[in-house]
């Protein structure tokens, strides 16, 4: 199937027909080459509705997941905004297309690399990718978005708390194999609402809390 004809069955039948309606982001996954962000040996995935495995056992978003997440966001044009795992850099894009800026913390080097390559042979500007571990990158910057795309398997706080007041945080909380997708609005300087989305599972956060085990 040609490549156009192929990204356009993926935004009718998998990212529309999951409620992802917001032409904005249709429009987004319509520009943005998916495939550019694909491994070479991965690219016949690039257009299903699946998880494309990366480097270090990681793996891409499925695009039904990643539209779900530009539409609970929806970033606007004068925005700075905030990524947690940049993979290879297919989100960052999509999220650069929609705002001014992009941040994008990456924990493993080569993802990271991978990220920038693909952002520079897309011509992209005010987007930068560092070689990161966000839990430990609170630099005092606020957001009007942050897109978490790395489970949390207990919620952490340190997020919201980077958002500007009328910001928005997704982030998707629990083990599998259930988790729920939320997002956190910063409603004033010391109120947020949290509102709960969907199901999924996705990777969990590298070095992330997790829950006690029990032990007999």
């Amino acid at each position: 199937m040609h490549t156009a004809d192929a990204r356009e069955q993926m935004i009718e039948q998998q990212v529309r027909a999951w409620d992802v309606l917001e032409e904005r982001v249709l429009d987004v996954m319509r520009q943005v080459p998916r495939e550019l962000f694909v491994p070479q040996g991965q690219r016949y995935r690039a257009y299903a509705d699946v998880e494309v495995p990366l480097a270090r056992a990681q793996h891409m978003l499925r695009p039904s997941v990643a539209g779900r997440l530009l539409q609970a966001l929806l970033p606007q044009p004068g925005e700075a905004v905030l990524q947690i795992g940049a993979g290879t850099g297919f989100v960052t894009a999509c999220l650069r297309a929609m705002a001014a800026q992009v941040r994008s913390l990456e924990i493993f080097p080569e993802l990271a690399d991978a990220a920038r390559r693909n952002l520079a042979a897309l011509g992209m500007r005010d987007v930068e990718v560092l070689d990161a571990d966000a839990l430990n990158a609170d630099s005092g910057a606020r957001y009007g978005a942050i897109a978490v795309t790395a489970s949390l398997p207990l919620y952490d706080a340190r997020f919201e708390r980077m958002l500007t007041p009328g910001g928005r945080l997704f982030v998707v909380v629990g083990e599998a194999p259930v988790m729920d997708a939320r997002l956190v609005r910063r409603t004033a300087e010391d109120a947020w609402s949290v509102e709960s989305l969907f199901e999924t599972v996705i990777d969990p956060l590298v070095n992330a809390v997790r829950p006690p085990r029990f032990t007999f």
